[in-house]
């Protein structure tokens, strides 16, 4: 693939720039249990890539849980995600070798995700990596989250771009088919504790990390 087919790139945040998808299970299976609701592995794999409101409406369809509602519920997983965050965030391999090759080759960056934007500033924040992106997007502000294009398609349009001239870098399947129902081509790192997926194969290209998708342009 050749950079010059592409005027901008588009990072997903969870499992892409940081390891937190293990700290969503985690702070999930904290707070579900909690209400009486516990959840395996194999049952967060069934909400991967979700908004956390989406997430919360879910389980408590499949298995209600008395006198705490649905929305207590998603605020204690959002804090208790802030916590885990603040303390463990670090950026995975290559995030911020590829975020400054990116830069230097002139490519406008954005970032769009499911999460929420108080979670995407303690990200950004911890991580000490805000300045590169021109434009910030959560799908909490959309009517449908992933894998709903919408949260891409938004961000392209505050990136004054061509969804077609847009790079994804996702890392779950619900973000793989936001992405290519956005029109752009996407690349996926798999998050190294989501279940295989043969069905990623649904990207463009697959990269074991971000330094080895960089050097692909090289």
């Amino acid at each position: 693939m050749n950079l010059s087919n592409f005027d901008g790139v588009i990072y997903d945040m969870d499992g892409v720039l940081t390891d937190s998808e293990p700290l969503w299970k985690i702070a999930m299976e904290d707070v579900f249990r909690s209400v009486g609701c516990p959840l395996t592995r194999e049952d967060f794999q069934r909400t991967v890539g979700l908004r956390i409101d989406e997430v919360t409406a879910y389980w408590y369809h499949v298995s209600p849980w008395p006198e705490v509602s649905v929305k207590e519920v998603e605020n204690a997983i959002v804090q208790r995600m802030i916590e885990l965050l603040t303390e463990r965030a670090t950026p995975l391999p290559g995030v911020v070798e590829s975020l400054e090759f990116f830069a230097s080759k002139g490519l406008k960056i954005g970032l769009a995700t499911s999460s929420y934007e108080v979670l995407i500033n303690c990200i950004l924040d911890t991580l000490h990596i805000r300045h590169f992106f021109q434009t910030v997007h959560s799908a909490e502000y959309e009517l449908f989250g992933k894998p709903h294009p919408a949260v891409y398609l938004t961000a392209a349009k505050q990136l004054d771009l061509d969804p077609r001239r847009c790079l994804v870098i996702e890392d779950s399947l619900n973000g793989i088919i936001s992405g290519k129902a956005a029109r752009m081509t996407v690349f996926c790192v798999p998050e190294k504790t989501h279940h295989p997926d043969p069905r990623l194969i649904l990207a463009d290209a697959q990269f074991t990390n971000l330094i080895e998708l960089v050097n692909s342009f090289k």
